[in-house]
């Protein structure tokens, strides 16, 4: 980007993950009534992933519902707007597999067989690669992959402010 470009507003990890967490439970309730087939809840998780993060993103001005909510898009890093579908499907292709093994793997773990947590070791590994990025934006490998960062926006629900501001009342009462 040039210098005469303003950069755009970087997100902090902390509400990244927020709008994963929020488009992964809707994803997961979604296939729950499928969790008694597994290999059918993970194509139906896949599916969902796609629809929600790919196909609403890519109408939406690079906005899923968890981004939507928290204020913040996909941005792709050469042209600097909406990625294209392409982009969109590497990027989010590889995180939906990634979250779809490691739900599958918190699913099937008992005391018994503690050992099946590796699963989550790609999900982890990717979400790694954004804390030992140097870089303004802390890309995360599935960001590198589709070419794309996240960036702030004013267009969205606010989720965050809405419940800190929510959560500082309940605090004042407390008080009181």
């Amino acid at each position: 980007m040039s210098s005469l470009v303003p950069l755009p507003p970087k997100v902090p990890m902390e509400r990244r993950f927020g709008a994963f967490t929020i488009d992964t439970l809707i994803v997961w309730l979604l296939t729950l009534p499928l969790s008694g087939n597994t290999i059918l809840q993970f194509i139906f998780f896949l599916i969902f992933w796609f629809a929600l993060r790919i196909a609403l993103a890519f109408k939406n001005q690079g906005q899923s519902v968890g981004r939507w909510a928290l204020n913040m898009r996909v941005v792709d890093t050469r042209f600097n707007r909406t990625p294209g579908f392409q982009e969109l499907c590497k990027r989010e292709g590889l995180l939906g597999i990634f979250t779809a093994i490691a739900i599958l793997g918190l699913k099937a773990i008992t005391s018994g067989n503690a050992s099946i947590l590796i699963l989550l070791v790609p999900l982890g590994g990717d979400a790694i690669v954004a804390i030992g990025d140097t870089g303004r934006y802390r890309q995360t490998f599935h960001d590198r992959i589709g070419d794309t960062i996240i960036i702030g926006t004013p267009r969205g629900y606010s989720l965050d402010i809405k419940v800190r501001k929510l959560l500082d009342q309940v605090q004042r009462n407390v008080r009181r």
